[in-house]
């Protein structure tokens, strides 16, 4: 067996969801969702980055679903999720989503820890004023993410700040060039863009099946609505326990968005800063962004489990 395929076959599985969901969104749009861990146990919600998918989360799915009630989901044309027209790539479109995956996965009322990822982050920031949100969030981890001038902050083309390297960004992040193959040579572009110089070559291989996997349309799309994101009314909408973890190696979404985030939320409960990390943190630095969520949900959930079970998973369960 050659090399490549010995890595490929002691590379762990995806964690296996205790059940399966679909969340429809207001413009119909059929969401994947994912519910891991014991039926009664405080909540977390997991929503990931651009070009990657619930299997980003494997980490974090499969500690913390010992004693959580963990959900995760594929953002609209990610993994097992529908692609959609061109009109439904925005940032509104991002916000209608999660808000029904919160009301698909949980019960009124009931309020979770949400934990986003770059996109996923953004997610959160672009629903913070909706009625979902207030309803079922209980704390918030921005993870390696930012709220606005990405392109023109990012580190991924090595020259000085300028129109010149903001055109040339946006040009290589919203190319609609194939990405191929995982090979050696995308591994170590991709290990160059998103990850920190000492990030262990398994962990490289995982992202890069993970982005590669990513449409291309897909890709392209969101890199649009990217480029011109402005969430910065967001930010100060989210007037919860909101915690702030970036890698200082992040060429993609620089530390200084994260500082700026935690200057910014009105209720920052602190900012961790992973030295040498890049921007696939959760990847990169597991145990630390888990623990950060951990430290959430046993601050801010109660640790009790409901007496009965819900009506509507009774319902699924005669179904």
């Amino acid at each position: 067996m050659s090399r490549l395929l010995k890595r490929f076959a002691t590379a762990p599985s995806p964690p296996v969801p205790a059940r399966e969901l679909t969340a429809v969104s207001a413009d119909g749009s059929r969401l994947h969702v994912e519910v891991h861990g014991p039926a009664g146990a405080p909540a977390v919600v997991l929503a990931h980055g651009w070009t990657c998918s619930t299997h980003f989360w494997a980490a974090q799915i499969r500690e913390l679903a010992a004693d959580h009630r963990v959900v995760a989901y594929d953002q609209r044309g990610h993994g097992r999720t529908p692609a959609v027209a061109r009109a439904g790539h925005t940032t509104e479109a991002l916000a209608d989503d999660l808000e029904a995956v919160l009301t698909a996965a949980l019960e009124p009322g009931e309020r979770a820890v949400l934990a986003g990822h770059s996109m996923g982050g953004m997610t959160l920031m672009a629903a913070a004023g909706r009625p979902g949100f207030a309803e079922h969030a209980a704390a918030a981890v921005l993870c390696s993410t930012g709220s606005s001038r990405l392109v023109a902050e990012s580190l991924v083309v090595p020259m000085r700040a300028g129109g010149l390297r903001t055109r040339l960004t946006g040009a290589i992040l919203g190319s609609r060039a194939p990405l191929g193959p995982v090979t050696p040579v995308s591994k170590g572009i991709l290990r160059y863009a998103t990850m920190g110089p000492g990030t262990a070559p398994e962990r490289v291989t995982e992202c890069a099946r993970i982005v590669h996997a990513c449409p291309r349309p897909t890709r392209v799309a969101w890199a649009r609505v990217l480029a011109g994101l402005d969430l910065d009314a967001g930010v100060r909408e989210m007037r919860l326990p909101t915690a702030v973890v970036a890698g200082t190696a992040d060429r993609l979404t620089p530390i200084v968005h994260a500082r700026a985030l935690a200057a910014s939320l009105p209720e920052c409960v602190g900012l961790t800063e992973l030295a040498g990390m890049g921007h696939m943190t959760p990847v990169e630095a597991p145990e630390a962004v888990t623990a950060e969520i951990r430290r959430l949900a046993d601050n801010q959930l109660r640790r009790t489990a409901p007496a009965l079970p819900d009506a509507r998973r009774k319902q699924e369960e005669n179904a």
